[in-house]
């Protein structure tokens, strides 16, 4: 049996190809599921089965185009409740991969109530598990709402207990990461583990006091996006099957204009440098890395109508496929020669001046900086900050911006220049006075104010 682990980096996840023979299973994937298809192909296998661990909060389930394209039956939690037809998985079910190799069902709520995950076995020797969102990450219990969280933190604590019992050699292969709002906290960069491992690392899994994991669980959680309260619902009703999208068409300026004046939003995935430089007046900077979608999807109310200015046709397709993991379908295209050929129409564009974090580190010292406005996680902002500054996260900021006063110009600095551009853009759009520290952020205006003391 061979496994591959696709990694979707943006949102922190991983999913699994299992293949054998001339069929394969794949765990947890999302909804771009070329890339699935292609894995299995390499390994001159068809993809027989889609296995689901939770409805996800993160991103829409590829489960249907899989069984689209390739007649794949779904697996998923009996609890779950999918509006489509699937085969429901409860506590103990076996799922036959092979002659002798099977996936067990195991019954892990927390994360989710419905929560599963799987134990593969060559026989009756378990060697590997697929944990979704439960063990390695320290997954997030508080997805649900404020309501549950206390049941459902508990639940987790008892989850993780039983997990325990799988014996040290056994693989242990998650669904969330690195990058993942799912996770409390931090978890690390490595993917994969074993029991073992996490015997030894994790002290989530070896916290034996249930009132002590649920402290721990709770202290220090960052924000997620608000995308997520939609990701739920369209996953239990099953996502709209696309197959392979076209790209979205290029737009000419008059079309633009139109399609803005009627609640379209124009999101610009450029470089932050480059989009203070000059820019469509009032549009937003979502710069494109992998967390691209995310910011889209906390910036701006979902599944608002979006036209694109991006650089080049690869920054389209990757700023398209990332929007489709999360059902944002509603792209209607793309700005056509981007600000050039909005301000070669006649109609406003806007611009912004930039600093680098040593200049503005030496504006501190001369005491001529004026309002800094940092955009980071509170976590970060409680773990340190620039003295004199202030803080609001830049997912909060589109319901601030009636705070800030319009004479007062604003410098924005997150951790390294990404964050600061989406604020600063939201700020220019609003008639606010900005300057954006790009490329660099507290971080280094931190350690280079130490080495000025």
């Amino acid at each position: 049996m061979e496994l591959d682990v696709l990694v979707t980096e943006g949102l922190g996840d991983s999913s699994y190809v299992l293949s054998w023979g001339d069929e394969a299973a794949v765990i947890d994937p999302q909804r771009d599921v070329e890339r699935f298809v292609d894995a299995a192909s390499a390994r001159g296998a068809t993809i027989r089965h889609v296995v689901e661990t939770h409805v996800h909060n993160d991103y829409l389930s590829g489960a249907l185009e899989l069984r689209a394209a390739s007649g794949a039956e779904i697996w998923g939690p009996a609890k779950a409740g999918y509006a489509f037809g699937y085969r429901a998985v409860e506590d103990g079910t076996e799922i036959a991969l092979g002659d002798a190799t099977t996936l067990l069902g195991v019954a892990t709520p927390g994360h989710t109530p419905e929560h599963l995950a799987y134990v593969l076995r060559d026989g009756a020797d378990p060697i590997a598990l697929f944990s979704g969102g439960s063990l390695m990450v320290g997954d997030r219990t508080d997805l649900l709402g404020p309501e549950r969280t206390d049941e459902l933190t508990r639940l987790q604590f008892r989850s993780m207990r039983r997990l325990a019992d799988l014996a040290d050699a056994v693989r242990v292969l998650p669904t969330h990461g690195a990058g993942s709002f799912c996770a409390v906290g931090s978890p690390g960069e490595q993917r994969t583990s074993t029991i073992a491992e996490e015997r030894a690392g994790n002290p989530a899994f070896t916290e034996a006091d249930e009132e002590a994991f649920v402290r721990r669980q709770l202290s220090g959680l960052m924000a997620f996006p608000d995308y997520y309260a939609e990701m739920a619902p369209i996953n239990l009703a099953g996502p709209p099957v696309l197959g392979s999208p076209p790209r979205p068409r290029a737009m000419t300026a008059d079309e633009v204009a139109d399609a803005l004046a009627a609640g379209a939003r124009l999101v610009d995935a450029r470089d932050g440098a480059a989009f203070a430089e000059r820019h469509v007046a009032g549009s937003l900077n979502v710069p494109l890395e992998p967390s691209f979608a995310s910011y889209v999807g906390w910036l701006v109310p979902f599944a608002t109508p979006l036209v694109l200015s991006v650089p080049d046709d690869e920054a389209l397709d990757e700023a398209s496929v990332q929007l489709r993991r999360i059902g944002w379908d509603a792209v209607l295209g793309h700005l056509g020669g981007g600000s050039d050929a909005w301000a070669a129409s006649g109609r406003a564009t806007s611009s912004f001046p930039t600093v680098r974090a040593e200049q503005l580190v030496d504006e501190i010292g001369a005491g001529g900086a004026g309002e800094i406005l940092d955009v980071r996680q509170g976590t970060e902002w409680d773990a340190s900050h620039l003295e004199g500054s202030t803080h609001v996260f830049v997912g909060d900021l589109p319901q601030r911006l009636d705070r800030f006063d319009r004479s007062e110009r604003q410098t924005v600095i997150c951790a390294s220049g990404y964050r600061s551009s989406m604020a600063a853009s939201l700020l220019d759009g609003a008639g606010v006075a900005v300057r954006l520290v790009a490329r660099s952020g507290v971080p280094r205006a931190l350690r280079s104010l130490a080495s000025s003391r």
